[in-house]
């Protein structure tokens, strides 16, 4: 039996120990060399495009020599307005990419020796950033569909004469979802969080080319894919797998997801259930990607992202 990749070590190729060991203006180096990749790590204006610069050392900030706008290496991105340092920020990457089923806001805080809130925001700060990799993905070639639900169930009773029938629609919170995934064989994988598992049927629609092959189970809201696609549907009640029909990529998808949830958050509100299903996609699509090119991945994006739209201003809003 062949070695599982994360026991080996080619899985192991950046650790704590080594970002710290390198030191503040060394992990400064990489964030440079990630913002400004085209320029080999020469800083570009922002505002103007400019090459000209003067450097504020004293500072780690840079200022145009054409329009005088000053500004940083996390200026305009995800870690605008920074309070850690560069050599925190990668160890916080570092550990957001070992481990590969999620770790909770409060883990990642005792193990950065931040404020609970504080890490909760980064966290979802480098979500929104890895999730950017798919914006307006498309699917083409064979496509596996299936839906995953969350939440809305309330607790039990204590008397066993008062409990009712939780899988009731009348006997849920409202807070139900359903995880709708969209899997690629050999290629991406793409959630979205929705009231119910048909509409999977309008999201393959929009996202998916026409002359691909899905894949889906015997759930009867899949009968309206064979209209736009060839089709292929699995009976899970027979088997798990016939001649290569089978759903059994985005299951592995959905079995990452869960664990996630139940063993590491054990509660996803839905505002912010999205977050969760981006990071394990990702984390599965490149769960053969070594821990260093990981933290090195989500770094890059979130150098080439934007401020976040939902976690600025933190909790102000």
């Amino acid at each position: 039996m062949s070695q599982h990749f994360l026991v080996s070590a080619r899985s192991r190729t950046l650790s704590i120990r080594e970002i710290y060991a390198a030191g503040e203006e060394k992990n400064y180096e990489v964030f440079c060399q990630l913002r400004w990749e085209a320029t080999n790590g020469e800083p570009v204006c922002p505002r103007c495009g400019s090459f000209s610069h003067y450097k504020i050392t004293t500072r780690c900030r840079f200022k145009c020599a054409d329009c005088r706008h000053q500004f940083s290496v996390t200026s305009g991105t995800i870690f605008s307005a920074r309070k850690l340092s560069f050599t925190d920020l990668l160890a916080g990457l570092c550990l957001f990419a070992n481990a590969v089923k999620g770790v909770s806001a409060l883990q990642f805080a005792r193990d950065m020796g931040i404020n609970a809130k504080s890490a909760f925001v980064m966290l979802h700060k480098i979500r929104e950033a890895v999730a950017s990799e798919t914006k307006d993905a498309k699917l083409f070639g064979e496509i596996e569909i299936d839906g995953m639900y969350q939440g809305g169930t309330i607790r039990k009773e204590n008397l066993a004469v008062n409990r009712i029938d939780r899988r009731l629609a009348s006997n849920q919170n409202g807070q139900r979802r359903v995880v709708v995934a969209l899997r690629q064989r050999g290629g991406r994988t793409l959630p979205f969080v929705a009231m119910s598992e048909a509409h999977g049927v309008q999201i393959a629609a929009s996202i998916v080319h026409k002359a691909s092959k899905m894949f889906a189970d015997e759930a009867s809201h899949w009968d309206t894919l064979h209209a736009s696609f060839d089709t292929s549907r699995i009976n899970h009640s027979v088997a798990y797998s016939l001649g290569g029909i089978h759903t059994n990529h985005v299951e592995s998808y959905f079995s990452r997801l869960r664990r996630m949830i139940e063993g590491q958050h054990h509660h996803v509100s839905v505002r912010h259930l999205n977050q969760y299903a981006n990071e394990a996609a990702w984390k599965e699509d490149h769960r053969e990607l070594a821990n260093g090119a990981l933290a090195h991945r989500a770094l890059g994006l979130a150098l080439n992202n934007s401020p976040s739209k939902y976690f600025a201003g933190y909790w102000h809003r």
